[in-house]
């Protein structure tokens, strides 16, 4: 050993024996834990009125989803695909979702797709006033924006964690911790395509005597739309990665079907599962992005790219 590395190593038993051994655990851990377990006595009764509002939205958005024979579904899917983006989506849609029905697994799809729409509808109601807030206040902007760094880092295994602890396992602790980890995109692209807005137009409105109400809902958001749409694109599809995920706590879907083919290492199972997904989340990102490009200023804006 060099005299160099001999000094580095007293200086680190030093710093062992000073400091890091003298020091308390480390209690953030434990505070977290503390706090959860002080909402689970104090808001239980909002917790239940939660967990059964959820599990009733998803369960009637499946009832709805899986009353029609599936045939008829894929039809009405295809018909959806054809009206938004034109016959060549709508003949993939057909194709693609006749695949999905021949798998065994079309009630799990349909219920995967209830969920993913339920999640995302939740977080969507959260995100965009959030976004709103935050472009129009700076405080809140400031104040939202570590938040929402350490819900986008943290990794999506840790959110089932105080779910299961609030609503033990089943549908509802995925679709909270769905809401909470597919949020985030919504609030930034909200507040991001709020700032974007061309000042000029505002200070146009204001000259008129227009409120900072009507500023916001008929200038800003029309405006503002399709990066609000690119934000609701990212939900859904974060929604849907969560949700399969959300099958190791009971979740039911195709995350569980996955999570019972990789427990048994059931490859033809884990695959026709995966395939569903694809389609599932191909379809919705080409659905979402259909709508968004079908709003006024989306149709001007391409309007004056093709000029």
């Amino acid at each position: 050993m060099s005299r160099s590395d001999g000094v580095l190593a007293s200086v680190s038993d030093w710093f062992d024996d000073v400091l890091w051994d003298n020091l308390p655990a480390m209690p953030l851990g434990t505070w977290f834990a503390d706090i959860v377990n002080w909402c689970k006595v104090e808001l239980r009764s909002l917790f239940r009125s939660l967990s059964d509002g959820i599990e009733s939205l998803v369960d009637g958005l499946t009832d709805v989803l899986t009353f029609l024979p599936s045939v008829v579904m894929v039809l009405l899917f295809a018909g959806l695909a054809l009206w938004l983006k034109g016959w060549k989506f709508g003949l993939t849609t057909l194709l693609t979702f006749l695949i999905v029905a021949w798998t065994p697994f079309w009630e799990q799809s349909m219920m995967t797709l209830a969920l993913v729409l339920v999640a995302s509808a939740l977080a969507l109601l959260l995100a965009i006033p959030i976004g709103v807030l935050a472009s129009e206040n700076p405080w809140v902007s400031k104040v939202t924006k570590p938040v929402l760094d350490l819900m986008q880092t943290m990794p999506a295994f840790v959110y089932l964690i105080p779910a299961i602890s609030f609503f033990s396992v089943g549908v509802v602790p995925g679709v909270v911790a769905t809401v909470v980890f597919c949020m985030p995109p919504g609030v930034r692209l909200t507040e991001l395509g709020l700032r974007q807005v061309d000042k000029e137009v505002v200070e146009a409105g204001e000259s008129f005597g227009a409120s900072p109400a009507t500023i916001l809902g008929r200038i800003k958001l029309p405006l503002a739309l399709p990066t609000i749409m690119a934000g609701v694109n990212q939900v859904i599809m974060l929604a849907l990665s969560m949700v399969v995920i959300a099958g190791m706590v009971g979740g039911d879907g195709l995350g569980k079907v996955i999570m019972s083919a990789l427990n048994n290492v059931d490859l033809a199972t884990g695959f026709n599962a995966g395939l569903a997904v694809v389609i599932i989340a191909i379809f919705l990102d080409r659905i979402s992005h259909a709508i968004g490009s079908r709003t006024r200023v989306a149709r001007a804006q391409n309007a004056m790219a093709r000029d």
